[in-house]
This record gives structure tokens, C-alpha cells and sequence, in this order.
């Protein structure tokens, strides 16, 4: 653990448990809360700690001033970045998130996200209490593509919707307080539990990944970036390789959330497409495409994709439509499926076959 980490533990209560970073690279973060003082005194008491404790998460997650407070020091903390591009893009995405999730929950009008970009080149993000967000530049490091981004923000904010972080900051610090009250040494109980558990299970990062699903299919993102991510972070970091399954167990791994995507894409689609696991994109369980890599997609990835176009074209009825070319993008009805590039086959082929199969019999 860091030095500057201790002192800030020292000094109080972090914000490295109540945040829950979504996933690669990711030191812990901090921001000072509460009288780390007032908690180890109040923890031979064991009630009052327990008191103590709820009202401080109370104060931050649920109050416009604690809201704003924690938000001034986790900038504080992380940095600004000025660059005016990325907080542009950013900007975007979060608003079309916001209008997808307003769909779904319309609490998330009664208390808004607070976020910030941040200048750490990490590929991470987190959502702490009150629903305040600090996004690392690095989101763009490893993808440039903004429906893979949306994915990973749509994530924190389920996180943030279902009051994860306050749910997570009483599970760590509970067990480290009645440590202290048995004399253990509060410090280093408190401590090892804000750096090695930030009390967010294993249902919960399930709960955030399948709201993050919900959240994609309420915007005009497509939907097959959320498996298509995951495959991307497997190509680059392998299946649970990345620091942060190392320093968090109670994350799944990175095949685990891909394949749980690529299973909600075929529900989307009523069971009607599919991808297999050496990524060829099937229509009613017989074979459409294997996608050309792209300098910037390997074929995997960029069959997700595919199957994201499939999946909404089908839940939206498109698929009554005959598959048509307009230049080398192929549509079924209204929707567009793939543009063909080199190494593709061309698109007439593939409308031609689209026809042939698109009105199978769905394969469970």
C-alpha cells in the first residue's frame, strides 16, 4: 500500500471502499470522509460505531451538501482534465446514458450523477457515494469506440442506481470495527478492509452488468458493444489477468461477463442469433458471417456487433422485412446489420444468405 494512502487512512475513513472502480488497472481511491477518531472510539461501543457509521454514509449519499462535498475532494484527489475533446465525448455519452436510464428508472432525475474526467490514462472508472462518478482519460486507451465506453459508464451508474457503494461501504467497515472492539488494532483492521474488499459482492457487479444491458437497449447504441468489450479486455488483458480481478475477487471474470452478455443478445433477439465461441455470428443456429478484423476490431469483437444489429432488428420486428444492400451496408428492413469492409464477403452474398435463413425457427 502506498504511503500517501496510509496517511489518508489515517486521517480518515476513505472513499477507497465506497467506490467501486469498474475494472482495469485500478489503484484504490481516495477521498477523506469521517473521523477515523470518532469511529475507533465509538467501536468498543460497537452500537455507536455502527450509529456513527450510518450517518456518515447517510450524509454523503443522500445529502446535496454531503453529495457535493465528497464531489470537491474526489476532484481534488483525481485531477481535472481540461482536454476539451474528451470532455465532449464524454458529455455525450453520459447524456445518452442518462436519457436510456430515465426510461428504465426515473429516480435518476431525483438525484443526478455528479462526474468528472480525470487525468489517470488507466482504463477505469468508479461511482462512489451519492451518485458522484470520477472517469479516468484512459477510458479511451483501450477503445475509442463510444457504445464499448457507454458500456463500461453504464455499469458504474447501475452501481450508483442501486446504491451499491453505500450498501458496499457498511459491509467492509462493519467486520473491520467489531475487529477493533474484540482489540484488534482498528487502524490496520479498518485499513485492510478498504484495500482489499471494497465490500461490492459478486451479485452486485452481475446486478451492474445486466443494468448496464438494460440501460444500452433503451439508447440508440448498439447493443452487442457490451459483449463486444469484454472481448476486447480479454484480448488485451486475458481472461482475468487485468490488476484489478487480482486486488478484487468478488469480480467476475472477463469471459464470465462477455459470455453473460452474448446470452442476453440472443435472449434480445428471441433466441434467433447467436455467437459461437470462435466468434461466427449464427441466425437461427445456422451460419450468416464471420466478420473481416478491422485495423482498429479483431473478427470476434466486431461480430458482437453483428449480433447486436441482429438482436435489435429482430426484437423490433425488422426480420418480417426482406434483408436489402444499400452500397456495402447490409439492412434487414430498417436495420442496418453490417457494413462490409475488406476481407468481408461481399454484401450481396450476405443479404442473399440473410434471406435464406432469417425466417428459421428460433434455436433456444
Amino acid at each position: 500500500m502506498k504511503k500517501s494512502l496510509k496517511q489518508k487512512l489515517a486521517i480518515g475513513v476513505t472513499a477507497a471502499m465506497l467506490a467501486t472502480p469498474f475494472g482495469m488497472n485500478a489503484a484504490p481511491q481516495t477521498a477523506e470522509a469521517f473521523s477515523l477518531g470518532d469511529v475507533v472510539g465509538a467501536a468498543i461501543g460497537g452500537a455507536a460505531a455502527s450509529a456513527q457509521l450510518n450517518k456518515q454514509i447517510k450524509y454523503y449519499n443522500d445529502s446535496d451538501e454531503g453529495r457535493n462535498e465528497l464531489f470537491a475532494q474526489m476532484q481534488e484527489q483525481d485531477g481535472l482534465c481540461s482536454d476539451w475533446a474528451i470532455n465532449s465525448r464524454i458529455d455525450g455519452i453520459m447524456s445518452n446514458l442518462i436519457s436510456g436510464i430515465g426510461q428504465v428508472d426515473s429516480s435518476i432525475y431525483d438525484k443526478p450523477f455528479q462526474y468528472f474526467i480525470n487525468n489517470q490514462d488507466d482504463f477505469n472508472a468508479y461511482c462512489t457515494l451519492g451518485r458522484n462518478m470520477s472517469i479516468n482519460k484512459g477510458v479511451f486507451s483501450l477503445t475509442d469506440n463510444e457504445a464499448e465506453i457507454a458500456v463500461v459508464l453504464g455499469h458504474e451508474m447501475g452501481h450508483g442506481m442501486k446504491d451499491h457503494p453505500a450498501k458496499g461501504a457498511k459491509r467492509a467497515l462493519g467486520p473491520a470495527i467489531a475487529a477493533a472492539a474484540l482489540g484488534g488494532s482498528a487502524l490496520a483492521n479498518i485499513a485492510a478492509a478498504l484495500v482489499t474488499n471494497n465490500g461490492i459482492t459478486k451479485p452486485q457487479e452481475w446486478e451492474a452488468d445486466n443494468l448496464s444491458f438494460e440501460y444500452m437497449t433503451h439508447t440508440n447504441y448498439n447493443p452487442g458493444a457490451t459483449a463486444a468489450i469484454w472481448q476486447r479486455v480479454i484480448e488485451q488483458y486475458g481472461d482475468n489477468n487485468s490488476p484489478i480481478t487480482a486486488r478484487i475477487s468478488d469480480h467476475p471474470s472477463n469471459s464470465a461477463r462477455r459470455d453473460n452478455y452474448q446470452k442476453k443478445l440472443k435472449e434480445y433477439s428471441d433466441g434467433h442469433v447467436e455467437v459461437t465461441t470462435d466468434g461466427v455470428v449464427k441466425v437461427n443456429g445456422k451460419e450468416f458471417c464471420i466478420p473481416a478484423a478491422t485495423g482498429s476490431m479483431s473478427s470476434h469483437e466486431r461480430a458482437f456487433f453483428v449480433q447486436g444489429n441482429l438482436a435489435a432488428a429482430y426484437h423490433n420486428g425488422h426480420n418480417t422485412s426482406d434483408a436489402t444492400v444499400d452500397g456495402t451496408t447490409v439492412l434487414l428492413g430498417a436495420q442496418p446489420v453490417i457494413t462490409c469492409t475488406s476481407g468481408d464477403e461481399d454484401a450481396q452474398t450476405l443479404c442473399d444468405r440473410l434471406n435464406k435463413i432469417k425466417d428459421g425457427k428460433a434455436k433456444k
